[in-house]
């Protein structure tokens, strides 16, 4: 398909001429036209390992809901802590079905009474439905669809950006604020898809070619597009929704615990709950796993995954070449006999066999600013 074409039958994004200008070769993602890549991805990938990429993930679904008793509301949808979330704090979380499979993985944050949600490109369309049709009556879901969405991702972005919005690198990891960035309003939060320390910077979109533009100035900071995000977020044992994660994926085969809250599994008052609970006590049949493989070729998404006999024990959903490590990694679904990391696995990818080993995620491990911001509330 030529890239002239993509704007014919997929969404563009604000931000849309300004890849195009910078040489950006766009493919469509989640309905939209979308860099996959600028000056290649693997110079990407380490720049943002060394320094700070800008990512432009404006086609993210950016919600506000606000009504009485929202965190409590949506404490039945979603496993994690909401009613006791301190201002400004943000929560990874999955909007999960009634059978504990996961509709959707989403970032929220309290704002006040308020909370900020932040929803899969590809999903968005069908989370606001989700939400509006089971959270209660009063409960209000805006789509904020004036607001772009970038993320500034490595070692350099807090040096990057605290001149630019003054105050922000006080911000802890998974902690927000309002802030004025180069004079426009802003909602930054701490937190990312890389496994670096880095920002995602909500702001209106008909600023938000001047604020890219303020960014890449600084000779620290190159974009940086998909092909680098995916190759990042792998790297640092991120799920991907639609290939790590779907409807048939309960919390506890993808490795997700962490996200279901003390209380909540306590109290059991979110949708689910008797499944993945059950799951946790006594096991889930298929887990997510990281693995190696020796040599350089990658083996993809779809691969089958075999044990001593031949048998499908599972499938791998993510699978590339890690620049980091120089070498090929991938995440799978495998019995949870065979999730333990030292495992020896085989891959089957158009009728060739691959030796792997199970590892332990992430493979490249996280620099989050995890120390605890001054004065800001635990």
């Amino acid at each position: 398909m030529a890239v002239s074409d993509i704007t014919d039958i997929v969404k563009t994004l604000p931000l849309d001429g300004w890849h195009r200008a910078r040489g950006a070769r766009m493919v469509p993602f989640a309905g939209y036209a979308m860099p996959v890549q600028y000056d290649g991805i693997i110079a990407e990938h380490l720049w943002t390992r060394a320094h700070a990429g800008l990512f432009d993930v404006s086609h993210m679904g950016q919600l506000i809901m606000h009504g009485r008793g929202v965190d409590a509301a949506l404490e039945g949808l979603l496993p994690g802590e909401f009613r006791l979330l301190k201002d400004g704090r943000l929560r990874y979380s999955m909007l999960l079905d009634e059978a504990g499979g996961i509709v959707d993985d989403l970032m929220a944050t309290r704002r006040g009474e308020d909370f900020y949600v932040v929803v899969n490109g590809a999903t968005k369309a069908s989370d606001i439905q989700e939400f509006e049709r089971r959270l209660p009556r009063g409960i209000i879901v805006d789509h904020m669809k004036e607001q772009a969405l970038l993320a500034l991702q490595g070692p350099e972005a807090a040096t990057v950006l605290e001149p630019i919005a003054p105050g922000v690198s006080e911000l802890a990891f998974m902690q927000g604020g309002a802030f004025r960035l180069s004079g426009h309003a802003a909602w930054i939060s701490r937190s990312g898809y890389t496994g670096e320390d880095g920002f995602e910077i909500s702001i209106a979109a008909n600023v938000v070619a001047e604020v890219a533009d303020l960014f890449c100035a600084d000779e620290r900071v190159r974009p940086v597009g998909l092909g680098a995000r995916d190759s990042l977020r792998l790297e640092a044992g991120l799920p991907l929704y639609g290939h790590d994660l779907d409807r048939e994926t309960t919390p506890v085969m993808a490795g997700l615990e962490f996200a279901i809250g003390r209380r909540r599994r306590a109290e059991r008052g979110f949708a689910g709950a008797d499944r993945i609970l059950a799951e946790m006590d006594h096991g889930a049949p298929l887990r997510r796993v990281g693995f190696t493989l020796e040599g350089r070729q990658p083996v993809r998404e779809g691969a089958r995954v075999l044990d001593g006999e031949g048998n499908e024990v599972g499938r791998v959903t993510s699978g590339g070449f890690s620049p980091s490590l120089e070498r090929p990694i991938g995440m799978a679904y495998v019995a949870t006999a065979l999730a333990e990391p030292g495992t020896t696995i085989t891959l089957e990818q158009r009728g060739k066999l691959f030796p792997a080993t199970v590892a332990a995620m992430p493979f490249v491990a996280h620099r989050y600013h995890r120390k605890p911001a001054q004065g800001a509330s635990a």
